[in-house]
């Protein structure tokens, strides 16, 4: 608290009990209820002493968050997109144009699921670089379950992947961890339907309707921002490219409005359906920076997911990019109308 110029226009007595009612209403927390009864006002009295405290200069308020924040973004892009969380955070000094989701975001995501898991919730974990990072970052969770929700982009590299990111959760939370050891893009779709059934694989799916939160990556459709892509073929690529595919999030192909395309690769993977996807109380999408951001805006607009922890550089596009969206994410509206 601070008396500037304007305050010393009130006279003394004013003053100190001006200070005195601001300092029990900001400082100790007292209601203004129990400031009149103390004080021997009306609680009118006090909100009006409270507000020329505010106008005058008596009293000034400061928010302040970690540094590494942007509380200001964060909350005008959760208002334009209708999140439930949105946290933006720092994007870094020097951005490389090839550079995968800077790390801090996982940092950042594995505070923000240590808040959003509670004791008994059921946690699934998307392959993805973002949320391998967030994992490896986590350092407190209630006890849950923890599930695996694709497949692996390499089965030869679980250890350092997606199976070695939910044991490590399960590992944080102290709850068991159901991971599956199996590719998430197969050849054909009869042998992605054999391997659904292999027991494994099998038990992990069926705790998918049970999950409670999720948190998942997004890909923009060009080499190394997108695991799928990578995956497939130059003739799958130009095929999918030709159905105007933006984005990509578990397997899932999107267009710029956030409709599904490509349906038919879903059939070769192993990741969770996209309706099971939507019925998820809470799914927390994990990426940012700008050669992603146009790919955000598309999953944003599939109502697939409900908040999102992204850097300034995709903030900002998304903030002033003309395609605003025709529904709020919390809707979880399909854009296709299934």
């Amino acid at each position: 608290m601070s008396a500037g110029r304007s305050a010393l226009r009130m006279g003394p007595a004013e003053l100190v009990q001006a200070a005195a009612m601001a300092r029990r209403f900001y400082l100790e927390g007292k209601s203004k209820i129990q400031i009149a009864e103390e004080f021997g006002v009306s609680r009118f009295k006090v909100a009006r002493v409270l507000e020329t405290a505010l106008e005058r200069d008596l009293v000034r308020i400061e928010i302040r968050v970690p540094a590494e924040l942007d509380a200001e973004r964060s909350d005008a892009l959760r208002a334009r997109y209708g999140l439930r969380h949105a946290v933006v955070v720092e994007s870094p000094a020097e951005e490389q144009d090839d550079a995968p989701d800077p790390e801090n975001l996982g940092e950042v995501a594995a505070d923000l699921l240590g808040e959003l898991v509670n004791e008994g919730d059921v946690l699934g974990l998307a392959w993805g670089r973002s949320t391998i990072h967030m994992a490896a970052a986590l350092d407190r969770l209630p006890p849950c379950t923890v599930v695996q929700l694709t497949g692996v982009y390499d089965a030869g590299t679980a250890e350092r992947g997606s199976v070695e990111a939910v044991r490590r959760a399960a590992q944080v939370s102290g709850g068991e961890a159901h991971p599956i050891y199996a590719p998430m893009l197969l050849p054909d779709p009869a042998t992605a339907a054999a391997l659904r059934h292999q027991t494994g694989i099998a038990r992990a799916f069926d705790y998918f309707d049970k999950v409670t939160v999720a948190a998942v990556s997004i890909g923009s459709w060009e080499p190394g921002i997108s695991t799928v892509h990578d995956m497939l073929s130059d003739e799958e690529r130009a095929h999918y490219a030709s159905l105007g595919v933006a984005a990509e999030m578990s397997a899932h192909l999107f267009d710029t409005e956030g409709r599904r395309v490509g349906r038919d690769l879903g059939e070769r993977c192993i990741t969770v359906e996209a309706d099971r996807l939507r019925r998820i109380p809470e799914v927390v999408a994990i990426a940012g920076g700008q050669r992603k951001a146009a790919a955000i805006g598309a999953v944003l607009r599939s109502g697939l997911v409900t908040s999102l922890v992204t850097d300034t550089a995709a903030a900002d596009y998304l903030l002033t990019e003309s395609a605003a969206p025709q529904r709020p994410a919390l809707e979880r509206a399909d854009p296709d109308g299934d």
